[in-house]
Formats: C-alpha cells, sequence, structure tokens
C-alpha cells in the first residue's frame, strides 16, 4: 500500500489533535486519536492509551499551562494499512510550586519553566477506514527547567487568554474531534 496525500493529513491532523487535547485539556478528543487497544510510552507513564489520559490530567492539569509545538514531522508506509510517523516536539509547561507528580517535574519553592525537547514515534494502523494510533512512544531528548519568577497571567486581557473550557476560542475547530 503506497500512502496517499489523504492518508497522511489525515494522521497530521491526528497528531496535531492530540497536543491540543493535551494543551486545552480536553481528554475527550482523545479516543478520536487512539485505537481502543493503542498503548503509549512516554517515561513514566506507560501503560493503555487510558492509562495515559488516567495520569496526563495529574501531570498536566497541575500545571498553570503547557504548550505544544510541533515541528518536522516523517510519515513512512508500513505496509497495509500501517503507517509509522515521527514528530519532533517542544513541550512548555509552567510548573506551580508543590506540583504532584515530582517523577515528571520536580517540585520546587517558585513556579518555574519545564521544557521538553523530543519526539513522538508512533504506529498508526488504518481500521474501518480511520487512521488511529496504535502505538506511541514519546522520546526525550532533553529536558531544561528555567526560573521564571511568578508566572502571572493576571496582565493578559482576559479576552487574550487562554482557558481549557468550551469558552476557548478554539472549542469550534475542536467540536468535530470531540464529537459535538
Amino acid at each position: 500500500m503506497n500512502l496517499t496525500r489523504d492518508d497522511k493529513d489525515d494522521i497530521r491532523d491526528i497528531i496535531a489533535g492530540y497536543a491540543h487535547a493535551v494543551d486545552r485539556r480536553r481528554w475527550d478528543m482523545m479516543q478520536n486519536m487512539f485505537h481502543g487497544d493503542a498503548t503509549f510510552g512516554f517515561g513514566p507513564v506507560q501503560g493503555g492509551w487510558r492509562d495515559f489520559v488516567d495520569q496526563a490530567r495529574m501531570i498536566i492539569n497541575s500545571c498553570v499551562a503547557t504548550h505544544h509545538q510541533l515541528g518536522q514531522m516523517l510519515i513512512s508506509d508500513g505496509g497495509k494499512n500501517v503507517a509509522h510517523a515521527e514528530t519532533y516536539m517542544t513541550a512548555m509547561h509552567i510548573v506551580p510550586p508543590g506540583y504532584p507528580v515530582p517523577e515528571v517535574f520536580p517540585s520546587r519553592s517558585e513556579d518555574y519553566s519545564a521544557i521538553i525537547a523530543g519526539r513522538y514515534v508512533d504506529r498508526f494502523e488504518k481500521r474501518a477506514g480511520e487512521w488511529r494510533i496504535a502505538h506511541r512512544t514519546g522520546i526525550y531528548d532533553w529536558r531544561e527547567y528555567r526560573t521564571i519568577g511568578e508566572a502571572n497571567l493576571s496582565d493578559v486581557p482576559p479576552e487574550a487568554r487562554g482557558l481549557h473550557d468550551d469558552s476557548d476560542p478554539s472549542t469550534p475547530v475542536s467540536r468535530h474531534w470531540r464529537g459535538i
């Protein structure tokens, strides 16, 4: 099977949708990114994709803010209804004092920025006409922690602030993925 442009576009949409779902904490979107039996491994987060979502809620929801940037992406044909993708990413997190998951980010006495540069290495499978992730391996290429002082969002005008509920301006974009 040769991957078509449409196949690659579908795969790119899933990878981008994943980053959106994590940053906007739209965990309900994940069921459209992963096959039901998909597995996930990224540092201390291991298991099925549902296990990942349960762990990610605590990891991500405990951050003041997160922002995932996607970089270059390679997608290759893996045979009948299989594709492999490697996506470079940079993930930025503002971690508050008393962060509850020290195996992911250390707890400090002040807000700090945790930056992860890494890659998602995915096995995609097309089942019932839909591409979804069958297995994801996350790779840390490097991590950096920066002291930032106070993570002050109070000087950001409310209309320009990213939100984690349906009042965020991106809600219409995610409706398809969320089934609403």
